[in-house]
């Protein structure tokens, strides 16, 4: 339980309270929007100021820069006490030193104007055990809160709780359709756990990011994993890739189009530039056809006559832009496809070897050994 607790934190395991830092605690593996640090092997110059700011990573995807006294030194991996609203949280230290103005300038923060929260201090023995007992209750909290919103019919659904370090607040992440008046659920949860109570609305996307899961790939979920930003997904993105317009396929765990149908977008839509009107029609001695579909990286178009519409006949888009060139001068090639033209194969199964046709190979296992095994005597006999 702990183990699970703590991996979203991007701590292979719960802290022991008799040391602050720990080399086997903080693992990159298992860590979510995890920064890798660069110019960790390059020394700065003699002289030089040392970095006044840290990233620090507190559940899931909320991280933030602090910034650091001069008398406290911090390394990756360290577990500090930092300043909150009200009392002081509880963090890991994931990247110090230089590389921390250059994430810094990445998301577009100038640490000249900005008021950063101060590193309080290394955490004591004290502030880890109360730290560990706080996430430790996070999941039951979550559970009854459930329970009590269910009791007072409100519309919404309570998807995470992250308890602060000193374990005087917890912040409940929800997702909700509509508006929803919980002013009577924070007197409930406050009274019930003892604690200040802040409600957090999400949407959908943040909620799966939070959450994690497989995708339909088989890999861990994008959002939860290197993912920081989302951006907006169009079913025209779909419709650029020759993509079906299912909406069981195109949709994520979050109910949304998925983010991965943008990731190749950008190539489709310049692979698509050269491509010609698929909305004008090409005039044979056949009859005049309509376009049905494209292979867009292969440079293929399939085309049907009015006459046949089930017949789909294959062409390279140098020969559409020829027979149109031709319909302009208003002359009317023989076919679609000019001579010697040979349409690709389409995928077929691999040859594996083994008897698929039948459909009780798999029957009786027991008794065709025996089988093979009384022919393998009858042969030895003969012998």
């Amino acid at each position: 339980m702990e183990k699970n607790n703590f991996i979203s934190r991007g701590c292979r395991c719960a802290p022991r309270p008799n040391t602050t830092r720990q080399e086997e605690l903080h693992a990159h593996s298992c860590t979510k929007l995890n920064v890798f640090n660069w110019l960790d092997d390059i020394k700065p110059p003699k002289n030089f100021p040392a970095s006044d700011f840290v990233e620090i990573r507190f559940k899931n995807s909320r991280k933030d820069f602090f910034k650091v006294p001069e008398d406290i030194q911090l390394e990756e991996g360290d577990i500090v006490a930092v300043e909150a609203s009200p009392g002081h949280d509880i963090g890991i230290v994931t990247i110090a030193g230089e590389i921390v103005y250059l994430q810094m300038k990445k998301k577009k923060i100038d640490h000249r104007t900005t008021e950063f929260k101060k590193v309080y201090r290394k955490a004591k023995v004290s502030d880890i055990e109360k730290w560990v007992a706080a996430v430790n209750q996070e999941e039951e909290t979550m559970f009854g809160s459930r329970e009590t919103a269910l009791g007072l019919k409100l519309d919404m659904k309570i998807s995470d709780v992250e308890y602060q370090g000193d374990k005087t607040k917890a912040i409940f992440y929800y997702t909700a359709d509509e508006r929803v008046d919980f002013r009577e659920l924070i007197k409930v949860l406050a009274e019930k756990f003892n604690v200040r109570i802040e409600m957090r609305q999400i949407g959908m996307r943040q909620e799966a990011s939070r959450l994690g899961g497989l995708g339909s790939c088989g890999r861990e979920l994008c959002c939860s994993t290197w993912l920081t930003n989302f951006r907006s997904v169009s079913t025209n993105a779909a419709r650029t890739q020759q993509l079906s317009l299912n909406p069981q396929k195109l949709a994520g765990q979050c109910s949304k189009l998925k983010c991965c149908i943008n990731y190749e977008n950008d190539s489709y839509l310049d692979a698509i530039k050269d491509h010609p009107d698929t909305e004008i029609l090409l005039e044979t001695k056949k009859g005049k056809a309509f376009h049905q579909k494209t292979d867009v990286l292969r440079n293929l178009m399939w085309y049907s006559y009015k006459d046949n519409p089930a017949a789909f006949v294959c062409v390279n888009i140098d020969r559409v832009k020829e027979i149109q060139k031709l319909n302009r001068r208003k002359i009317l090639p023989e076919e679609l496809q000019e001579a010697g033209f040979v349409e690709p194969e389409t995928s077929t199964p691999r040859e594996t070897g083994y008897e698929e046709d039948s459909l009780t190979r798999f029957d009786n296992p027991r008794n065709t050994y025996k089988k093979k095994r009384k022919k393998n005597r009858a042969k030895r006999n003969k012998q």
